[in-house]
């Protein structure tokens, strides 16, 4: 009596469980096929993505949502191999790798050149800029706001905000930041 073969990934396929992974990645021909290669090689069965392309993120990359569908023993392999390819993993599943934080500059943020401000905030190396939005209701060289989403490792949230605070106050912008837990 022959035995039947049945892969792994079929096998898993009967019990897969459905992931959603938030990527960031580089505007070049390819860097989308290199992000799913490695899913696929690792049992990640593609439900659909949603592809950002007019939508970049303030360092330049195309915010790109997948969903996939692989054994729950599987997911944690297609993660490392993202990162293993160099593809930049933003959240995986429920757990996301580091932590948000919301704070709004007031001032005149276009004539102290809101793109320098961002660019700084990322060159501090303790947090990402994962969304802007800008509010200029009396129009460009009047004060406005902006609201910043800002993405950092959890142990290092007190570092990004104490970044944010002094270049806000180089430029002379007020910083509305978020209380932390066990603030007064």
């Amino acid at each position: 009596m022959g035995e039947s073969t049945v892969s792994d990934a079929e096998t898993d396929a009967g019990r897969g469980r459905a992931y959603t992974i938030r990527l960031e990645l580089v505007d070049e021909p390819g860097e989308l096929l290199n992000a799913l290669r490695p899913i696929a090689e690792n049992g990640g069965n593609l439900l659909s993505i949603y592809h950002e392309r007019g939508n970049l993120t303030p360092r330049g990359r195309i915010p790109v949502e997948v969903d996939i569908e692989c054994a729950p023993g599987r997911f944690d392999g297609v993660v490392e191999a993202l990162r293993g390819a160099g593809v930049n993993v933003v959240q995986a599943g429920e757990e996301r790798y580091g932590e948000e934080v919301t704070v709004v500059l007031v001032g005149h943020l276009i004539d102290t050149d809101l793109s320098d401000t961002l660019k700084r905030f990322e060159e501090c190396a303790s947090a990402s800029v994962v969304d802007v939005s800008l509010s200029a209701p009396q129009g460009t060289d009047d004060v406005s706001s902006a609201r910043l989403r800002l993405a950092a490792e959890t142990e290092r949230v007190v570092d990004a905000l104490a970044t944010v605070r002094e270049i806000a106050a180089e430029k002379e912008l007020l910083v509305i930041e978020p209380q932390l837990d066990g603030g007064a």
